[in-house]
């Protein structure tokens, strides 16, 4: 059951619109038995403050009442609360008004006199049809902003790709590639197991609706839904796929050579925006053992969320240095800050606050420093800007 208002015996809310005081009373007296927390209205307008207020699961609303009739009750609020879903109490019952009540939003409707189960057991069916409507619209949503969200970054990095100079083009789609598999890898790594569970839940669903009817046109949308999940199930397996790509660990990497090939990559929108870079390599850094490619993300990461946070100009500044056997890089930009309140989430999977990020930046900055025993803090944030700090260990 689900906890409302306290009590962890309500499993929903229903507003009863009614002016009949006879069916208001009598459904606060059955339907509390059931587990619903009921709120009365005798008119509409009545009603339609108490469910903007209360949010409610279910609304059993008479069809003919004075100032405004059922009918035009259900359409607003069909329109104006749509997880709000509506069973309508009718004395009047055709197959035509059934029909145009069904085609205005209602989720049922029951004819009076009605018997108290039976409109327990209505209720109980509706309220189990939203859960499940409203739970898959959700992961409908999210499933295609993560595909926007993944179609959108791979169509910005080609954009990239496309503006470098003949003789870089080559090596900088490498890079891309090797910074999309590792996102890619990290974010389906995250999100595979979350995505195929509500995937087998609709699958097995589907599958006992086939089994439980036998109009051939249901059966057709039936099998349709089951392809899109293989669809999906496939597009996961292709991202988990995706992933797998073997490293070339060198150990002569000079990580002053990774950071200004990462710099190459942004000079176009460096220039736009004007931004002035600060170099401040104050010693020949000695090298590190790694996959010069996949340390290049690192930096590309870095320098993308820094320039993210000065859209009109800035200073980028980047100093290389060495303490206690270990290559030190500073990062530093002049834009507005983390929030205090964020800071302890920046390298959690997913948290952004942005709103086209995926949160996945300083995750894979994080995933890939830890892979060659190195660290990423940060060193200072504040009004003036951020300086986030890397060590890596060097050769022995």
């Amino acid at each position: 059951m689900h906890e409302r208002n306290g009590s962890p015996d309500m499993k929903a809310t229903v507003v009863v619109i009614d002016d009949d005081r006879n069916i208001l009373e009598l459904a606060a007296l059955i339907l509390p038995k059931g587990g619903y927390r009921v709120l009365k209205a005798c008119t509409a307008r009545d009603g339609m403050e108490i469910i903007a207020s209360q949010n409610p699961e279910l609304v059993l609303l008479d069809y003919i009442m004075p100032e405004m009739d059922g009918l035009s009750a259900l359409r607003e609020i069909r329109a104006r609360f749509p997880a709000t879903y509506v069973v309508i109490l009718t004395g009047k019952g055709n197959e035509e008004i059934a029909v145009e009540l069904m085609k205005s939003g209602a989720s049922e409707y029951i004819l009076k006199p009605f018997n108290n189960r039976d409109l327990m057991e209505r209720l109980d069916n509706v309220l189990r049809i939203r859960e499940i409507e409203l739970h898959n619209k959700a992961l409908q949503k999210e499933h295609e902003r993560l595909l926007q969200e993944i179609d959108k970054w791979n169509q910005d990095l080609q954009k990239r790709v496309r503006e470098k100079t003949e003789a870089l083009q080559k090596a900088q789609s490498e890079i891309v590639q090797s910074e999309k598999l590792a996102a890619l890898g990290y974010l389906s790594a995250g999100m595979a197991h979350e995505i195929r569970n509500p995937l087998n839940s609709i699958s097995l669903f589907v599958q006992l609706m086939r089994q439980s009817t036998g109009d051939p046109e249901q059966l057709d949308y039936l099998g349709k839904i089951l392809k899109e999940i293989e669809r999906i199930d496939a597009i996961i397996r292709k991202l988990l796929d995706a992933s797998q790509r073997t490293r070339t660990i060198s150990s002569d990497v000079r990580i002053d050579q990774v950071i200004d090939n990462a710099l190459d990559i942004f000079l176009p929108q460096i220039e736009a925006g004007k931004v002035q870079v600060e170099r401040r390599y104050g010693i020949v850094p000695p090298p590190i053992k790694a996959d010069p490619a996949e340390l290049e993300q690192i930096f590309t990461n870095l320098f993308l969320n820094a320039l993210d946070e000065m859209p009109d100009g800035g200073r980028l500044e980047i100093e290389i240095g060495a303490e206690n056997g270990k290559v030190v890089v500073m990062v530093g930009d002049s834009g507005r800050g983390i929030p205090e309140e964020t800071l302890p989430n920046i390298f959690d999977p997913f948290f952004t606050t942005k709103t086209r990020g995926t949160g996945m930046g300083l995750p894979v900055v994080q995933r890939i420093a830890r892979i060659y025993e190195g660290t990423v803090t940060v060193g200072k944030t504040g009004p003036a800007g951020t300086v986030f700090r890397l060590e890596f260990p060097v050769c022995s």
